[in-house]
This record gives C-alpha cells, structure tokens and sequence, in this order.
C-alpha cells in the first residue's frame, strides 16, 4: 500500500467529464485555457495599437507654424496648394483645392502634410484678410469648421470599448473568478466521482483504520440518520502516521466509498510571497466546498501550514500564522447541516497548533501504522497482482523478513524485483528476485565491481562473522537471516537478522544483547588484528545511542534510577531524533555519560568472552564466507553444529552489567534500535 497513486491532471472545471487520453489513460489536460491565453494576448495589443495610434502615427503628420510665417509663407510661394493639403487656423480649417497642371491639365499630385497655425481662435477680420491674401495669390481653398479632437478620442473609445470589455472577462476567466493572477484562487485538485476508483479493498494491512473510517462515509452517505438523533459527525479527521503507509490512499478510498467530490491540495499550496494570499485560498477552498455539499476536503502535509503559532520574528506578521488563522475561523465556521469533512495527513504530530487538536476541528484522530506481518503480506498480494510472479515465491517468507517495511517500502521491493527480473530476460519473477530486492531496499545496491583488497576483504568477513557469532551465542538476540561481504551502498557488508516474531515491547536484556550484537564486529577485529578499524563507527553510534536511551529514557540503570532525563523533540513518526537540550546539572550529565560507557565497557567485554571462547567457530565462518561472499541461515547451521558450543552466555546476569529481566516500556517499531542489520562502514 502507498501513498502514491494515479494524479489526474488538474481541471479548471471542477467535476466536469473529461476525455481519457488513449495512449496512457490518464485525463487530457485542457486545451481551452492554452487558446484563451492567446486570445486574451490578442486582444490586449489590439487594444494598446488603438490607444496610442492616434498619438503615434496621427499627430505626426501635423506640423505646427506661427501664423507670421505662415503669411510670409504665402507671400514667398512657400504654402500653396502643391505642397499643402489642409490648414488648421485657430477653429478654422482650410483644405486647398488641387490646381490642374498647365501643360496637360492633369491635377498634380498632393502631399499629405498639414500645418497647424499657432492661433487659439480666428475672427472675422483675420478671416477675411487671409482670404483675400489666397486670393491675389490664386491659390484656390475651401473654409470649413475645424474638426474636434476630441471627435477622434470618441471613435476611439467607441471600438476600444468592447474590447476592454472582452478583455476582463477573458482575464477572469483564465485567473480565476474575481482575480486577475489567480493568487486567492484555490489549487485544490477536484477529483469526480468517476475518478476515484480507490475503495477500502484496495486498502490493507490498516485495518483499524479502515474500521475507524467506516462512520465518516455512512454520514456522506445517508447525514439525516444522525442528524435526527442529534448526533454530530466529527469535523475533522487527521490521520497520523509515518511516511509510506497509505495516508492519501486511505483518504481517497474514503471519497471513493462514498461517492462523492474529493479535493486534495498540500499545506504548502497555501503558502506565497504576498501577504494574504493563503487567507484567500483558505476561504476560496471552503467556499468550493460548501457548494459541493457533500465533499471531503483532503489536506496533505498539514504540518507545512498547521506549525504552532508564535514562532515568527517579534513584532513582525507571519503569512503562514494569518493562514492558519483562516483555517481555524473556517473549520469552526461549518454548520451543522453541512456535510464536508476535512481530512489531513500529517506525520509530525508534535509541532502542530492545539488549536487545529480540539474538539469541533480535527476531533478524531487515526493511526495510520506501520503494517504487521499479516498486514505486509496483504499488502504484498495486492502489488503482485501487477506483475508476473513465479510459483515458487513465498511471500509469508518475504512478509517476515521485511520487518518495519511500509507500505510505499513493500510498492518499491516488487518494483526492484519486476526490473531484476527483467534485466535477467526471465519469464516470471521469482523469489531469488524478491531476496536481492530486499537487500537493495535495505543496504543498497551492490558494487560488484568495485576493487577491494585482499586483506580488506578478509577484515571485513572477521567483522561480519563478529556479528553472526555473537547474535548465534546470546539467547535474546534475533537469528541471523544472511551475512555478505559483497560491497552494498556505504557499507562493505552487512549482516541481516530475522526477528523471530512481531514485536512492540523489549526488555532491558533484549536490549543488552543487541548492543553485544552491534558491538560484536570490532570485537572480533581486536581479537584477530588486536586493533579496531573504521568500520564500525555505525555500529557504535546505534549500540551508544540504545545505552543512552536505556538509561536516560526508559529507566534501566540502577544507579541513576527511574527518571526520565531525556528532552528530545523528535517526531515519534519519523525514527529521527533530533539534538537534544539538557536542562539537569552537569552532575546528573557527568553520571549519564559514566553509566552510559559503564553498559557499553560491559557488553564490549562481553563480546569479547564470546569471540575468544569460539575463536575456531569464528575462523571457520570467515573462511567459508570469503569464499561464498554470501552466507544465508542454513549455512551458517551448518558451520555452528559442526561445533558443539558450550553453555551460552546469559547477557541479564553477567556481573559486569547489572542488568536483569525489568520489562522495558514499550519501543516503536520504527525506533533505530530495531534496526535488523549490522553493517561495516568503510
């Protein structure tokens, strides 16, 4: 099960049928909004052609004069009909008429030029004195009234205006109803009913969830029968969980279930450089919503826009807290009578807002967990129904060595044993594929053609052989699945243990002999090469990292006692943890850090036991492995029963360690110190 899915592509048009593509099925993008947009381009030059003709080209061609040169002009035979076509005298206008020529009698050709005289009006004195000095020249003309200007101005705005007109109503059709540039427009991605073909069977490994969900989509589908109890359906649901385990697709099998308009948006969707914009498209989005009554609203990533206020610079405004801020309003702001569900995913839970967690918002939450071996196998079946899969694959068997694999994990590992297939031109995929896939998705990929030195390579089968030792010798400690020596990712090896069964729980002696097992490499390097190497810096920051926890966190150290030290604000999703800030004095610090070292002295000593103890075993081991590279369980049965171990050591009542049976507190799945492999670093 993964979060990711087919994405249609996004219509402007919400709700609206649109025409499947035959080549790959998905939607057709709209071709409509790509000729709007040159259409309105269109008409915006054509519009700015019309304002600034007049101006540009019109004006030009008038010339101004004063009126003396413009007698004088006369006088000299400068203006005369040849060479002007209309005079424009205060409000007067002067067209002179074309004199034929005296050889032929043909009528010359007249320039286009007009000449604006420097005369604000002209009376009738200056009137008929320059028709009487046209006269006693014989230059024939034609006195009519002046044309207005702004004559020209209102043809212009006549033919500019439905274009204007049609301009605003292309632009609010292409941004979005009431926006030029769509900023307070919702992006939100409308899903009909025809395109969410995601149902609760396509659903699994989550069953609780399913379940807890199954209430939400009988109030979609028939709101009256709680409505005449009184009943009230919860606002929002906010379903949590790590990443990869079928949040999307839980909430689209929900819209899918009840038949009605799904719209998925990110928190980030929300987020721009202009103040006010994600206000805009919070109340937008609720709006589109409310007019599609019943819908879900499907939020993804809240904590990319639900961040607790108050974390923005002193005295400035936070777009983000303004947006959050219209979520709340509007969450808060739905009646009774309206049936739109807001649902969120998110997998940091801790840095959330209360207010979006109380009653009449987000007032049920969901675990959305990482699947168990019945889940992982249900959720292998479903993603191998797209492949061709060999009889022989075990897919219980894969189900149990994917242990804390989610959903998009499992989606990846049929994917890369598909494409291994492929690539060795087999018919079918087999189980040898899925092993190697599980390798790839847990250490890497493999560099078998890398160069390592002989001496290198044979450190590095000590190292590994170190961890399968130790894990074989200790009672507690998971079963060893597969050791390798063949170059993976940034390791030279690894080894990969098999927990014998689901757990959630650990005790402190579980605990101890994984830190043996982690410690167990460089053990087995200092007894043979009687100095470590580099390659176990990973094995010492987990094996450091469970000490810490042990005694800080989960109260396994007698002489610091049952109190919880640590201050870590990690997301209990995400198996990442961050830096932490100490607030006890350094005393207390001082005693952390020698009860820490006082565990990891104890189990390093104790490995070290072990590794001298079965020194042939160990020898035999790194023999075979350098030879075979990879060693799976059986062969490793073998090597241990062709040695008849003594008695095994018990890590919870070894002196040196002062541990016993006190059942830790309970320990996630996705903790790092569930890690099942052992790797060396190079």
């Amino acid at each position: 099960m993964s979060d990711s899915d087919k994405r249609p592509s996004q219509d402007p048009r919400p709700g609206s049928d649109r025409p499947k593509d035959s080549r790959n099925g998905q939607p057709r993008k709209p071709e409509s909004s790509n000729s709007n947009r040159v259409i309105l381009y269109l008409l915006i030059g054509a519009t700015i052609f019309l304002v600034f003709y007049p101006m540009l080209f019109i004006q030009s061609k008038v010339k101004e004069l004063k009126y003396s040169e413009f007698e004088a002009g006369i006088d000299n035979k400068t203006y005369n009909s040849t060479n002007v076509h209309e005079l424009l005298v205060g409000l007067t206008s002067i067209r002179f008429q074309d004199q034929p020529n005296k050889e032929d009698g043909s009528t010359p050709e007249v320039r286009p030029q007009v000449f604006k005289v420097a005369c604000a009006t002209m009376g009738d004195e200056m009137q008929a004195a320059l028709v009487l000095k046209l006269k006693q020249h014989g230059i024939g003309y034609t006195l009519s009234e002046g044309p207005s200007e702004w004559h020209s101005w209102a043809l212009m705005l006549i033919i500019a205006a439905p274009l204007l007109l049609l301009m605003i109503l292309m632009i609010r059709r292409v941004g979005g109803a009431g926006s030029a540039l769509s900023f307070g427009r919702s992006r939100g991605k409308v899903y009909a009913q025809d395109d969410l073909d995601a149902t609760f069977d396509d659903v699994k490994g989550i069953d609780e969830a399913v379940e807890e969900l199954k209430e939400v989509v009988e109030f979609l589908k028939s709101p009256g029968k709680y409505q005449a109890l009184g009943g009230r359906i919860p606002k929002g649901v906010l379903l949590v969980g790590p990443p990869g385990t079928g949040k999307t697709l839980l909430a689209k099998a929900v819209a899918g279930e009840a038949g009605v308009p799904f719209v998925s948006l990110s928190g980030s969707d929300f987020v721009e450089m202009f103040v006010g914009v994600g206000a805009a498209r919070v109340r937008d989005m609720f709006q589109q919503a409310a007019q599609r009554s019943p819908c879900i609203i499907f939020i993804d990533e809240l904590d990319a826009l639900g961040k607790a206020r108050g974390t923005g610079m002193p005295g400035g405004h936070d777009e983000r807290e303004q947006t959050l801020n219209a979520l709340l309003v509007e969450m808060d702001g739905f009646g009774s009578d309206q049936s739109v569900i807001v649902m969120a995913a998110t997998n940091r839970i801790d840095v959330l807002d209360p207010a979006l967690l109380r009653p009449g918002r987000f007032d049920r939450h969901v675990l959305v967990d990482r699947p168990d071996i019945k889940g992982r196998e249900q959720i292998l079946k479903v993603h191998t129904t797209k492949i061709k899969m060999d009889e022989s694959v075990n897919l219980p068997r894969i189900a149990k060595l994917t242990v804390g694999f989610v959903g998009a994990d499992l989606a990846n590992l049929v994917n890369e044993a598909a494409l291994l297939a492929a690539r060795k031109d087999k018919k079918s995929v087999t189980h040898d594929e899925f092993e190697e896939g599980v390798d790839r998705v847990v250490a890497g990929l493999a560099k078998q053609t890398r160069v390592i030195d002989e001496d290198e390579k044979e450190r590095t089968a000590y190292h590994e052989c170190g961890h399968a030792l130790a894990a074989s010798s200790l009672p507690n400690a998971d079963p060893v699945h597969k050791i390798s020596i063949i170059p993976r990712g940034m390791t030279l090896g690894f080894t990969m243990h098999s927990p014998v069964g689901e757990r959630n729980n650990k005790t402190q002696s579980e605990l101890i002999a994984q830190i043996c097992v982690l410690l167990g490499g460089t053990s087995a390097e200092h007894v043979v090469y009687d100095e470590p190497s580099v390659g176990a810096q990973n094995d010492l920051q987990r094996a450091t990292d469970i000490a810490r926890r042990m005694v800080t966190e989960w109260g396994m150290s007698e002489k610091i006692g049952k109190v919880h030290y640590s201050e870590s604000r990690s997301s209990p999703f995400m198996g990442l943890r961050t830096a932490e800030e100490p607030s006890h004095s350094e005393a207390t610090i001082r005693e952390i850090d020698l009860e820490v070292k006082r565990i990891i002295d104890a189990c390093y000593e104790q490995t070290l036991e072990i590794m001298r103890n079965r020194r042939q075993v160990l020898e035999q081991m790194t023999r075979e492995l350098i030879e075979v590279e990879t060693m799976d369980a059986d062969h490793l049965k073998r090597i241990l029963d062709d040695h008849h171990p003594g008695a095994q050591i018990m890590p919870g009542t070894h002196p040196k360690t002062g541990a016993g049976e006190a059942p830790a507190d309970s320990v996630p799945a996705s903790d790092p110190c569930d890690a099942d492999v052992s790797g060396t670093d190079p």
